[in-house]
């Protein structure tokens, strides 16, 4: 996994007007917490938080704080919802070989079968695993699943040291017949024929 060093600053204020003031220098508000120790409110380099954060499940390592460094991991990103720039962050303290649940990415490898259509129904699925070793994805090769093939959570073949904490039966893929509409294809299939019969009713209705 990716392990990234980033310096933090405390943070002595508080509120709204605070939190602008800390993002106008290039830095972001943040708070971490964790093994029953009270919460230190700190600053990140927004940069360089930025970057970090394109790695999911990202091991941080937390200079300036306590006696010299701690190991944390994101575990609530704010962003902008227009803009998209980083609000606030907070970071769950962790230690090497302490187990966290966390959610890895279903990746999908392989071709599908000739005349078959994916649909993923699960993009990211929740495991056990430990804090300094967190994979980056799980993978699951749809190359030898034939068409109305389910793969459930229990299915997936997991890194290893990795437990699934996710219901078993949650389907996370299925193969589909490409040629066979569904329902909601069907659907909308009936309504574009629907609004364009209106449309050349209308026409003629305004030619007469």
């Amino acid at each position: 996994m990716s392990e990234v060093r980033i310096a933090a600053e405390p943070r002595t204020e508080f509120g709204k007007g605070a939190a602008r003031r800390t993002r106008r220098a290039g830095r972001v508000p943040a708070v971490l917490y964790g093994h029953g120790t009270d919460p230190q409110h700190i600053s990140l380099p927004g940069h360089d938080l930025m970057l970090a954060l394109k790695t999911p499940n990202v091991l941080l390592t937390i200079e300036g704080v306590g006696d010299g460094a701690e190991l944390a991991l994101p575990k609530d990103v704010q962003r902008d919802p227009v803009k998209g720039f980083l609000e606030h962050v907070d970071l769950l303290l962790v230690k090497r070989g302490e187990k966290v649940v966390v959610d890895l990415p279903v990746v999908l490898t392989g071709d599908v079968v000739p005349g078959g259509q994916v649909a993923q129904t699960v993009v990211e699925i929740s495991v056990e695993t430990e804090a300094t070793h967190i994979p980056e994805s799980v993978e699951l090769d749809i190359s030898g699943l034939e068409i109305d093939s389910q793969v459930l959570a229990k299915d997936l073949k997991l890194p290893s040291g990795t437990t699934l904490v996710a219901d078993d039966d949650i389907l996370i893929v299925q193969i589909r017949d490409a040629s066979v509409a569904t329902e909601p294809e069907v659907e909308a299939e009936a309504e574009a024929a629907e609004a364009e019969g209106e449309g050349a009713a209308e026409g003629e209705s305004a030619s007469e």
